[in-house]
């Protein structure tokens, strides 16, 4: 599955119930398992960014719609990429003319 790198900044509202986070992660969870992705890695980061997370999903639809659920909760604005591993890197310089 593709991979792809989210950064997320907490709202007002997201930093006001910041005690919460956890079990907002737990639903994050869910929430990409239930569009048939994972989240494989999370990050609390310090800088422009409060957190960093690395997830694999079948496309870029199944994270647009992730995107779009978390952030109509308000506790939280992110910032998708897509990202491209190592091996997938090496296929496409190899394939360059």
């Amino acid at each position: 599955m593709p991979t792809y790198i989210t950064l997320v900044r907490y709202t007002q509202k997201g930093v006001e119930n910041v005690k919460d986070s956890p079990q907002r992660l737990d639903a994050a969870k869910k929430a990409f398992r239930g569009m048939g992705a994972e989240l494989k890695e999370f990050y609390l980061v310090m800088g422009q960014y409060d957190i960093i997370l690395v997830s694999e999903a079948p496309n870029d639809e199944a994270v647009a719609k992730i995107a779009l659920t978390l952030g109509s909760l308000g506790n939280v604005r992110t910032e998708s990429f897509r990202a491209f591993k190592e091996d997938e890197y090496r296929e496409i310089i190899a394939a360059l003319p």
